[in-house]
């Protein structure tokens, strides 16, 4: 079993705190202020809180996450809010700085995020031995590994995205795809294997780079860690027996239509979904790769004339999408990006002009998986049901409040999103 060390919180959650106000202040409902004014009014006890280190200290627990809603269940009539998820492939900060910019983007907007981060972007180019991957040689990957000061800029995006109230997922490791050992053709076995040295990474950075002095993740990833996308949507089946086993919540590497989501195999199934396509018959998916693929092929860089009109088309698709639901099933919109400057940067330019579209609308949520999977778990099973009777598009025709006017069960005692003191 990991050490789990307990140090003072003046050492460890300052420089926290020094890192990322947001993460340290007060909250949006004034508790904050309130706190300060008791203060004044009587001597401040005692500091009861720790930061406990986990393992070498690459990673800590420093209580509950900051800036989490709680989640509610739906009252006898209401309208469900409309939930946007966006979220990052192979999460890492290199020198085109886009972990950090999106970071700023969401803030600006009222969005958190999920981030789902490659395991050998905290493992050192020198140590790459370390990292063995199922069905092939060790120190393979196909996505390379990390420097010291990739893994610190990475460390520094992670640790400020947690503490402003991102998701930190997984993407695994190497990224193989296709065959000859692509993630397609991995047992269940493998997929454990895999997530187990996922999660080492994570929790041994300060070991493998030496830089033992500097602030520790400030979570604990083996609880952090709820749910992934698998590298190119491979494997998907045997993927999810094994996520099911290690308790993860849900799994978004699928294909699907603008509906509300189910359970597969106890695992949340949110799945990325199809949007229309500006100029094509046919409907698209939520991602940026898949827009490139069809506009310019396997090139990531290609006619720099139509690079505009390529990122309008991805833009338009997600707004159109997102429309559709807005205004009729209110499904969950469900996002994947990678942060990549393929076609001079035109994916990245749409997503932040999504953004910044429709999270500030009325009754939209732009949310994490984490904050959305309990969300989901807070409601009525039957209201849920209903909501899967809606096909893509489909408002209720009576409205909403005579759709759910049946209203919900009383949520069990304990359940996320239960009144506080009501059971």
């Amino acid at each position: 079993m990991a050490a789990t060390h307990r140090i003072a919180t003046g050492t460890v959650i300052a420089a926290l705190c020094a890192a990322s106000l947001a993460g340290c202040g007060s909250g949006a409902d004034g508790t904050g202020e309130r706190a300060r004014d008791q203060e004044k009014a009587k001597p401040a006890p005692a500091p009861k809180n720790v930061v406990r280190l986990i393992g070498d200290g690459s990673t800590a627990y420093t209580g509950a996450q900051p800036h989490l809603p709680r989640p509610e269940r739906l009252k006898r009539g209401e309208k469900p809010p409309q939930f946007v998820v966006f979220s990052w492939d192979g999460a890492g900060e290199d020198s085109q700085k886009l972990f950090s910019h999106f970071r700023k983007v969401a803030k600006e907007n009222n969005a958190t995020m999920t981030y789902f981060l490659s395991g050998v972007y905290l493992l050192p180019e020198g140590k790459r031995d370390l990292y063995r991957p199922p069905q092939h040689s060790p120190g393979r990957s196909d996505i390379g590994f990390n420097d010291r000061e990739g893994i610190a800029d990475t460390v520094k995006q992670l640790r400020l995205a947690w503490l402003e109230g991102n998701e930190i997922g997984t993407h695994f490791n190497g990224h193989f795809c296709g065959s000859g050992g692509g993630v397609g053709e991995w047992s269940v076995a493998d997929w454990k294997d895999e997530i187990a040295q996922a999660k080492h990474f994570v929790k041994t950075w300060k070991t493998h780079t030496g830089m033992k002095d500097s602030a520790p993740l400030p979570f604990d990833y083996d609880k952090e860690l709820i749910g992934a996308r698998t590298p190119c949507l491979e494997g998907r089946e045997n993927f999810m027996k094994a996520a099911r086993d290690l308790g993860f919540r849900y799994d978004t590497s699928g294909v699907d239509n603008q509906v509300w989501p189910k359970k597969k195999q106890g695992l949340w199934d949110l799945s990325m979904q199809l949007v229309p396509f500006p100029g094509h018959s046919f409907e698209q998916l939520t991602m940026d790769y898949n827009f490139m693929v069809n506009q310019s092929g396997t090139t990531t860089q290609g006619d720099p004339a139509k690079h505009g009109m390529w990122g309008d088309q991805m833009r338009d698709g997600l707004l159109q999408g997102f429309e559709r639901a807005y205004e009729g099933n209110r499904a969950p919109l469900i996002i994947g990006n990678h942060f990549e400057s393929w076609n001079g940067g035109t994916y990245m330019r749409a997503v932040e002009e999504v953004i910044e579209e429709v999270c500030t609308k009325s009754e939209v949520r732009c949310v994490s998986f984490r904050q959305l999977v309990d969300w989901l778990d807070a409601q009525d099973p039957e209201t849920l049901a209903k909501l899967r009777t809606l096909g893509v598009g489909e408002a209720p025709k009576k409205g909403w409040e005579a759709f759910l006017a049946g209203g919900s069960a009383p949520a069990p005692k304990g359940a996320p999103g239960a009144p506080a003191g009501k059971g």
